[in-house]
């Protein structure tokens, strides 16, 4: 849905090459991914792009809402389940940990007032934490790893793994990726960066899961336009794109 980092590609007020790339794929809303897995419509994450991204992917009906943490460029659109509000006549099914929960309270605190403003969003909150959890009867494995010193959640869907906004995750942790046929994990430039894996880092992370195929998200302009950085990488590695579809 998005491969971006927090500022989007192209960011505001850039003239490098990789913001004023013709190559579509360089053009990146917000991290976000769509699964659909055992039946359920998910999406993990719904940032300031998740109307565009919705409609852009012509998708109607989600079951739920997973977020990783609770920063806006990953909850920031979560005003616009309203639309679901309306046509599906129901509290839209959010999955997060307490303190997400908590800023979603301050963030949104119209929604959750006693009475709320007419046409206000209505969210149904469940709390996770690092135990598989189930939807519907459909079991999602998190996975804890760090984003900076921010606790952050990935998520494993059978044979599909994601984890995004990480720059540390234990070796107990990666064990649950263990297995997957597609991983993706973030990526943000070839520099140490204090609160997002570097390309070597993330490449490390990459080959200790050992998933036939690996993908980075949560890209920057930092990291050369699609086409070259996807020549840097070795087999079995790529850099994602908003709009790509991946089986499993």
């Amino acid at each position: 849905m998005g491969t971006g980092t927090s500022s989007g590609v192209p960011m505001l007020g850039c003239s490098c090459p990789v913001c004023r790339s013709a190559d579509p794929r360089d053009k990146r809303l917000r991290a976000s991914v769509y699964v659909e897995y055992e039946g359920l419509k998910l999406l993990v994450d719904a940032g300031p792009d998740f109307r565009s991204q919705m409609l852009r992917e012509n998708i109607s009906h989600i079951d739920a809402i997973l977020l990783t943490h609770n920063h806006k460029d990953h909850t920031g659109g979560l005003d616009d389940v309203r639309s679901f509000n309306y046509f599906e006549k129901r509290a839209f099914p959010i999955y997060c940990e307490p303190y997400v929960q908590a800023s979603l309270r301050q963030e949104y605190a119209y929604a959750f007032e006693e009475h709320p403003y007419p046409g206000a969003p209505q969210y149904d909150l469940h709390t996770i934490g690092e135990e598989p959890f189930k939807i519907n009867g459909v079991e999602i494995i998190p996975v804890r790893a760090l984003h900076y010193m921010l606790p952050v959640l990935g998520f494993r869907f059978g044979a599909f793994g994601y984890l995004t906004d990480a720059s540390s995750i234990s070796d107990e942790q990666i064990e649950k990726f263990r297995g997957v046929d597609i991983f993706v994990v973030n990526t943000i430039r070839y520099e140490k960066h204090i609160s997002h894996f570097n390309v070597a880092e993330a490449m490390q992370v990459v080959e200790k899961v050992g998933a036939r195929r690996s993908f980075f998200t949560h890209l920057s302009h930092q990291l050369p336009a699609h086409e070259a950085f996807k020549a840097a990488l070795p087999p079995g590695v790529e850099p994602a794109y908003d709009g790509l579809q991946l089986v499993f």
